[in-house]
């Protein structure tokens, strides 16, 4: 299965959060971290955010955090979430629509994908890789951004 460029983001998004449980954090700052468009973080986290995944502080010290902790958040959550219940495949022109033997395969499919993935919390993730916390970690910018909060 692929995921959308939409949910690497929050996938990102969460990590960078994840290992920042201590503080909140400009969208600025994550996208400089991630080498990503402000714009299309402002849409993930929004997202995220109504989606009960991520709270916001408005004003000049404010920002993004988890809106649990890590270990309480799972990667098939946020997967499913910004995914959406759409299907695999674009069945609306296809000779076989509405009696395609694939469709309920196809759809377990996508369940058992994201029942995998909610066997793993952002606080698994991580944690998995030795290199993946300290290199989120290292990725703040170096001088303070002067363009307010988020």
């Amino acid at each position: 299965m692929h995921l959308s460029k939409f949910t690497d983001y929050a996938l990102r998004v969460c990590l960078y959060l994840g290992a920042r449980q201590d503080r909140l954090v400009s969208i600025s700052e994550i996208a400089q971290a991630h080498g990503l468009s402000h714009g299309n973080l402002m849409k993930v986290v929004k997202n995220l955010v109504d989606g009960g995944f991520l709270k916001t502080t408005r004003g000049r010290a404010g920002g993004v955090e988890l809106a649990r902790a890590a270990e309480e958040i799972h990667v098939g959550e946020i997967a499913r979430y910004m995914e959406g219940d759409t299907s695999m495949v674009d069945c609306s022109s296809c000779i076989l629509k509405g009696a395609c033997g694939l469709t309920r395969a196809l759809r377990e499919a996508k369940l058992a994908f994201y029942a995998h993935l909610n066997q793993y919390s952002l606080a698994d993730a991580l944690h998995a890789h030795p290199k993946t916390l300290s290199l989120l970690l290292a990725s703040v910018p170096s001088e303070p951004l002067d363009e307010g909060r988020d």
